[in-house]
């Protein structure tokens, strides 16, 4: 093991400390590690989504997104109000709705009243006789108000009617179950977005960690090649390591990302909007 030997005034000339190179470059990987990581991996920027200027979102890879976040209860609110199939189900269902409303009630186009006036005289009724000269008789009785209602009751009426009321009320509560259906689905999906957004967040934190521990130990390696005290087959090892680590470590960025603006989409708004204030 190479090992260094340090002399400090004011100490007794036969005392000398060793200090392990290997400790050295351990604390050195320590500092300059904690240094790196909370810049470089700090925030993520999602850019602008919302059309505003300076509205970039970041996110802070060191907190949890479920803390970052609104409750899931609450997200689930709001992905239930701009969901554009629950939408859609939502006016069938109030199409249906009034099919069976309607149902109820067209048996009354059957029932029809009618009211009219005509003008003429009752000579005819006051003189006793049929024959007037020179005048309709029908036409001196077909005068003033009449008023009367028309009820026509078909077989189908009787017999048919209940059936087709019924099937209507089936179609319109069918279509509220739907509408249960897709919601229960859509808070089932919601669920799996959510927490692999989640997780792939933890698998980037811990990448991002061996990505900047293979930095540090790139940039080390890449001093000591300098003082020959490494060997090439050795940097061209240490350098394939940080390739390893940077390659998943933008691997696991993708995915988080992904899963981010999967959730967007589910949810319907921009995850600026879904931060807790």
């Amino acid at each position: 093991m190479f090992r260094m030997k340090f002399r400090f005034w004011g100490v007794p000339s036969g005392v000398t400390f060793q200090v392990s190179l290997l400790l050295l470059i351990g604390l050195f990987l320590t500092s300059v590690c904690f240094g790196q990581i909370k810049g470089a991996r700090g925030m993520v920027s999602f850019g602008s989504s919302s059309g505003l200027a300076d509205d970039t979102l970041y996110l802070d890879i060191d907190q949890d997104v479920a803390v970052q976040l609104l409750p899931f209860d609450d997200l689930m609110k709001v992905a239930v109000v701009h969901s554009p199939l629950l939408k859609y189900q939502s006016e069938v269902s109030n199409s249906l709705n009034s099919s069976y409303r309607v149902a109820k009630v067209q048996i009354l186009q059957n029932v029809a009243g009618f009211a009219n006036y005509s003008t003429g005289t009752q000579s005819i009724v006051s003189s006793g006789t049929t024959t007037i000269t020179g005048r309709d008789a029908l036409g001196q009785i077909a005068n003033g108000y009449r008023v009367g209602v028309d009820v026509r009751l078909p077989l189908y009426e009787l017999f048919g009617r209940k059936h087709q009321v019924r099937q209507a009320y089936s179609n319109y509560r069918a279509s509220v179950i739907q509408k249960e259906i897709i919601e229960l689905e859509l808070k089932r999906d919601l669920i799996g977005i959510y927490q692999d957004m989640i997780t792939t967040q933890q698998v980037l934190k811990v990448r991002l960690i061996d990505e900047q521990a293979s930095l540090t130990a790139l940039r080390v390696s890449e001093i000591e090649i300098q003082k020959g005290r490494t060997t090439s087959d050795a940097m061209a090892i240490v350098t394939s390591r940080y390739v390893q680590a940077k390659t998943s470590s933008e691997q696991s960025k993708g995915d988080f990302l992904k899963n981010v603006h999967y959730f967007e989409a589910l949810v319907g708004m921009p995850i600026q909007r879904l931060k807790r204030n």
